[in-house]
């Protein structure tokens, strides 16, 4: 992927209905359900970006078939939980974080061995968090010191096991619950803190009983998806930078349509409330098991707040946009328990960190957080280090600085939030691309 530099300069109000892509995470598992149910899975709202295309071509590589009939649906010819063929070639996950966490799950319980390989940054990414547990139900995974590429040996015989991950993760607990199709007897895991629970309810609802509540989930191996017709939301994560511009930016008021409002993704609005935002849910009603509603967002001052730590897990990768709210709030925000930053697609603590320091925010780096004095935010330059969320936070920040700001690296936001300039440039930013 060629180089990608921004420039964001001052702008708005923002205005507008906004319509960002569907859900990155529903649409991930959407996919893998349908590859692996009896019966053919119809997807709308399907996320048309570069990590989910990975997943779906990675699928094809093991002998499912999808049609495209038009942007945002695809059609999933499922070929049963046992019904996966083996590929010779490499599966390339590009940037998919998620995408081989869950394959190395899906794809341990197989007969055949596999190859998972990444982008220079996701092979930089730690996969011991999901390959060990899955070693303890007897997979048999190799990696290169706990990093891509994953060698998965198939024809291992797994067995269900109960499993307390040492840090709350959506990406942990769904591994293990997907290899626990393929396991011998009940598999169980037990959080610290509760995590979206998306594969639970969409596992119900493609017919595999489940047993969860907030933090835990129970399944038994050896039973059969059946096809569904999933309805993806519009995405909580994508919402999230448009949210907290309208927030910081005086006149705005904008409507977000049909987010997906799961209470495990949308911490966010409970720190933003508590900073004093404006933000009002509209016509909320339900979609596949999952709540969404239109969110109308209106510009109103903030002030800085110790972010309570029962709303850290509910939030993580809304953290970057949360760092430029607080970068303009008036006081000091005080983030504490996020240590999980430090292992996205970059270390989001520092890449915050560093990027405000350059825009002359006075933020001191704690190992699981940061304190940021509010105030206002100036112009620099700042590098994303190829992480889509650190590049588009940093496009809020030019809104309201005093001088633009020049982003680089911003090719991977493709792999999110495909259109994102076009979007947001309609709305009211004032974004651009350098050469």
């Amino acid at each position: 992927m060629s180089r990608v530099d921004w420039l964001s300069r001052a702008g708005g109000p923002l205005r507008g209905e906004i319509v960002v892509p569907g859900d990155k995470s529903v649409s991930h598992r959407a996919l893998m359900f349908g590859a692996i149910a009896d019966g053919v899975t119809h997807i709308r709202g399907f996320l048309e970006g570069e990590d989910t295309r990975a997943t779906a071509a990675i699928l094809g590589k093991l002998g499912v078939r999808f049609e495209t009939p038009s942007p945002g649906a695809r059609v999933v010819h499922g070929v049963g939980l046992h019904g996966l063929r083996g590929s010779s070639g490499e599966l390339d996950c590009g940037n998919a974080g998620t995408g081989m966490r869950l394959l190395a799950g899906l794809l341990a319980g197989q007969a055949f061995d596999s190859t998972l390989v990444g982008d220079e940054s996701l092979s930089r990414r730690p996969m011991r968090r999901v390959t060990d547990p899955l070693a303890t139900m007897g997979a048999s995974i190799d990696t290169a010191d706990g990093k891509p590429p994953l060698r998965i040996h198939g024809g291992a015989a797994l067995h269900g096991v109960t499993y307390h991950p040492p840090v709350a993760s959506a990406q942990i607990k769904s591994a293990l619950l997907l290899a626990g199709l393929y396991a011998k007897g009940f598999t169980e895991v037990i959080e610290p803190h509760p995590t979206r629970d998306y594969t639970e309810s969409m596992l119900k609802a493609f017919g595999w009983p489940i047993e969860y509540s907030p933090g835990r989930a129970r399944l038994e191996g050896g039973h059969v998806l059946h096809a569904v017709d999933v309805d993806v939301p519009a995405d909580f994560s994508s919402a999230a930078f448009f949210i907290v511009a309208a927030c910081i930016v005086p006149g705005s008021a904008v409507r977000l349509k049909a987010v997906g409002l799961n209470p495990r993704r949308t911490g966010l609005l409970a720190a933003l409330r508590l900073m004093g935002a404006d933000i009002a849910v509209e016509n909320e009603r339900s979609s596949g098991g999952e709540s969404i509603g239109d969110l109308v967002v209106r510009h109103a001052p903030l002030r800085g707040v110790t972010l309570p730590p029962d709303v850290v897990p509910d939030m993580i990768d809304e953290f970057p946009a949360l760092f430029v709210a607080a970068a303009v709030a008036e006081g000091t925000t005080t983030i504490r328990g996020a240590a999980e930053l430090r292992v996205k697609e970059s270390d989001r603590i520092a890449s915050m960190a560093n990027g405000l320091k350059a825009c002359g925010v006075s933020i001191d780096e704690l190992p699981d957080g940061a304190i940021i004095q509010g105030g206002g935010i100036g112009g620099g330059s700042i590098d994303s280090h190829g992480d889509h969320r650190i590049a588009m936070s940093f496009a809020i920040a030019g809104l309201v600085a005093s001088a633009p700001i020049a982003i680089g690296d911003c090719a991977n936001v493709a792999t999110s939030f495909p259109g994102f300039m076009e979007l947001a440039n309609g709305t009211g930013f004032r974004l651009e691309t350098q050469s």
